[in-house]
């Protein structure tokens, strides 16, 4: 017979670490401290994602405007320079060189003809769905070499986070304070 801990679970599928941290999910702070201590899988995830997007010759703000484009039905230049706080004018300045380099189109707008909509290219969408795939591969490489318990419950984590942390438009929800 297995062990079962108080939670339910079989505790020798669960490394001391993560069974330790299991006891602290209720209280904020030491849960904010075990993010924290995951910062070397971010500096590790945000290096790789550094090294793809010199690859790919595009900086951080344009990677935030293909996302903002693509997660949207219709965007204006003022929409998008609202959604990555920065003016409308350096926001009209990223559209067009993404334009340029094929990854987003300009269209009339159907209800006001003097505004200009953005959308994504068939380019525009592969470009992300490249990044979204080296990422996610990069993601799952860390995920892969963990206990089959333990990469369901980072299933689930994701899982919980997709389902009841991102907004309707498709951002992270605020805070409630």
């Amino acid at each position: 017979m297995h062990a079962m801990d108080d939670h339910g679970a079989r505790a020798d599928l669960l490394s001391p670490v993560v069974q330790a941290a299991r006891d602290e999910i209720a209280n904020p702070r030491l849960l904010s401290d075990r993010i924290a201590v995951g910062r070397a899988l971010w500096r590790e995830l945000v290096i790789g994602f550094a090294g793809q997007l010199g690859e790919l010759r595009l900086g951080f703000t344009q990677l935030a405007a293909l996302y903002a484009i693509g997660g949207s039905e219709t965007l204006t230049v003022t929409d998008l320079a609202d959604r990555i706080g920065r003016s409308p004018s350096a926001t009209s300045r990223i559209v067009s060189g993404l334009a340029s380099r094929g990854f987003v189109e300009r269209s009339e707008d159907i209800a006001d003809r003097r505004e200009r909509t953005i959308g994504l290219t068939p380019a525009g969408v592969a470009l992300l769905s490249t990044i979204d795939r080296a990422r996610a591969e990069q993601f799952l490489a860390v995920v892969r070499p963990l206990p089959i318990a333990e990469r369901a419950l980072v299933a689930m984590g994701v899982a919980a986070l997709a389902s009841r942390a991102i907004s309707a438009r498709g951002g992270l929800r605020k805070a409630s304070r």
